[in-house]
């Protein structure tokens, strides 16, 4: 198990000053941390073809530039009535127990297309695409007793009836043996054919951690050649299994759902609230790296809708201060970055959120970011920058009141009088000094770029 990083910087510093993020490959699909749009936040389980291509072109015109370039449907493409109540769900499956998009929803799947032509679109547009799967095999392959595709092997051999999501029963596990392996080996190579890029398996990074599971997607997808990112959910990950996850897969949930909003909802118990992330992130920092990276969850602003995976339609309810907590915690933590919000809908203000260079290069471009100070009311990130030589500083107002937060830059380990101070949310030069300091109203932050004074 690695060890957890110590809370102050002076000795990664000079051990991370040639660390810099490289370019994706087969074995590495993710160097960086993935940037892109989830469809959950605003469709649920209903998004059809039309409108992820509007939110898939809205991207490539808008964000592409910044660096954004998955796009992923999430639950339900296989759905031909997603509004339905759980057990009246048709599903659309082939001869050998995979689920299929729903043609009704997703128009050019027919005549055995599937969702080559809708990652073939994404293709083109120069951005990668990813569906979302829950972990399994499904119950209607099962009764049927359907062969497993390239095997010998039957569902029934596959399948383990004796477990099941506890929030969604459409599967069955899949037992750790030839014939569940064989079983995912089917669903990779399936997807594969279709031009997958990225995919998101549910209901195995917790509630319940299905290592055997976990081992078996991941072993599938290398068979396939194909750089395809394995993301898994939902969170928390537990955090002694952090060498097998970093292992087998690119992105691990380590926290139930985030929603919009600042503190915890008793009405919402599988929601985790952003000031509940700050200590998991920070239980987490000591894990990220190329090639695997704790995923905060997607980001829920701009709008959420119409159809969000939870409640009515509705701008976020986080105020524009929480909003740039979120993505500077985010990015201090360099977590993946997946926009939950409808694309076709982002105001000006949600633009600047997604287009700040400066901002996005502290997630892609720095390391070693961790929590140096934390109380409960206010609590000081710092990382690497490891494209310039200097250092980022986030100071963070956890409390309901506003609130002066400073602290010595000398405390960084690095060797100077004076520092050159940058605000990177106003895109400002602020001078020279010795410490960064503010007054930051309730939720609030702000984001520094230090760098050495000549």
């Amino acid at each position: 198990m690695r060890r957890i990083l110590p809370l102050t910087l002076p000795l990664i510093l000079p051990l991370l000053m040639s660390t810099a993020p490289g370019q994706s490959t087969a074995s590495d699909p993710a160097a960086t941390p993935p940037m892109g749009w989830n469809s959950w936040d605003s469709f649920g389980l209903s998004v059809n073809e039309s409108e992820f291509k509007e939110n898939t072109k809205w991207l490539a015109e808008n964000l592409k530039q910044y660096g954004w370039r998955y796009v992923v449907v999430d639950e339900g493409w296989y759905l031909r009535n997603p509004d339905a109540k759980p057990g009246a769900f048709q599903f659309t499956m082939d001869s050998n127990g995979r689920f299929l998009p729903a043609i009704n929803r997703f128009p050019s799947a027919a005549n055995g297309h599937e969702l080559k032509p809708l990652a073939d679109y994404t293709h083109s547009l120069g951005l990668k695409f990813g569906i979302h799967i829950i972990r399994g095999i499904p119950r209607g392959a099962v009764e049927k007793d359907l062969p497993i595709a390239g095997s010998s092997f039957l569902a029934e051999d596959a399948a383990d009836k004796s477990d099941t999501c506890p929030w969604n029963a459409d599967n069955y596990g899949v037992k750790y043996s030839p014939a569940g392996q064989a079983y995912y080996d089917s669903l990779a190579k399936l997807y594969a054919g279709w031009g997958l890029d990225f995919i998101k398996v549910d209901c195995i990074a917790a509630h319940p951690y299905k290592g055997d599971e976990i081992r078996m997607v991941s072993e599938a997808l290398r068979k396939t050649g194909r750089p395809i990112v394995l993301s898994l959910s939902p969170g928390p990950a537990p955090l002694d299994k952090a060498d097998e996850l970093e292992k087998e897969a690119q992105m691990w949930r380590i926290s139930d759902d985030v929603w919009d909003h600042w503190a915890h909802d008793p009405k919402m118990d599988f929601s985790q609230s952003l000031s509940q992330q700050f200590p998991v992130a920070a239980s987490w920092a000591g894990y990220v790296g190329p090639g695997h990276w704790p995923d905060a969850d997607m980001l829920p602003i701009g709008y959420l809708g119409p159809r969000p995976g939870t409640g009515m339609a509705r701008q976020t309810r986080f105020t524009h201060d929480e909003q740039r907590t979120l993505m500077t915690l985010w990015c201090m933590f360099r977590s993946p970055l997946f926009m939950g919000g409808n694309l076709t809908k982002v105001d000006d203000w949600t633009r600047s959120l997604l287009t700040n260079r400066e901002v996005i290069a502290l997630d892609q471009q720095s390391s070693g970011g961790h929590q140096v100070l934390g109380d409960g009311k206010k609590a000081v990130w710092a990382a690497k920058d490891t494209a310039g030589r200097g250092a980022y500083v986030a100071l963070f107002n956890l409390s309901g009141a506003r609130q002066t937060i400073e602290y010595p830059l000398q405390s960084l380990g690095l060797s100077a009088a004076s520092f050159s101070i940058r605000d990177l949310w106003a895109q400002r030069d602020l001078g020279e000094a010795d410490r960064v300091k503010a007054t930051l109203e309730p939720h609030g932050s702000m984001l520094y770029r230090v760098k050495l004074s000549h």
